[in-house]
């Protein structure tokens, strides 16, 4: 039993072939070009970044005048009363939109105010009327006047 012959298999070959059955590859044609739509689709990403990063810049407003929230009381179902603090040149005028939101965010009133020229720092208290309760109070932009 040992000593006898192991049955012969019919089909020994590997089912998908030997590597050295295959033919060759052929060979990458367009190296250049592939590289170059690389760089053209870099090239675009980072132009798009920083067109974003200057859209965003603008959308802050002038940098020259910056308001800010300091506190706000929302005891009044109809009225938000702001507390707010704006840095502009002391020689300049500005005005500043307050607006009060709801919890959803939905702007229930605002307010344009203006801040007289003389002073570099401003602290203001000022009232919003509000269509319904408030729930917070915000400084949504400053701009300079002339």
């Amino acid at each position: 039993m040992a000593t006898e012959e192991p049955e012969a298999r019919p089909n020994t070959a590997p089912v998908l072939g030997r590597p050295e059955d295959s033919p060759e590859r052929p060979r990458r044609k367009g190296g250049i070009g592939r590289f170059l739509v690389y760089l053209v689709i870099g090239a675009i990403v980072v132009v798009l970044t920083i067109g974003w990063g200057i859209v965003l810049m603008l959308g802050r407003g002038a940098p020259d005048v910056r308001g800010q929230v300091i506190s706000f009381d929302r005891s009044d179902p109809s009225v938000m009363v702001i507390t707010f603090q704006v840095y502009k040149p002391a020689d300049r005028a500005a005005v500043c939109r307050l607006r009060a939101v709801d919890v959803d965010g939905v702007e229930v009133g605002n307010r344009e105010v203006e801040i007289p020229a003389g002073e570099q720092y401003v602290t203001r208290t000022e009232r919003v009327l509000t269509g319904a309760q408030s729930w917070n109070g915000q400084v949504q932009h400053c701009y300079l006047v002339q």
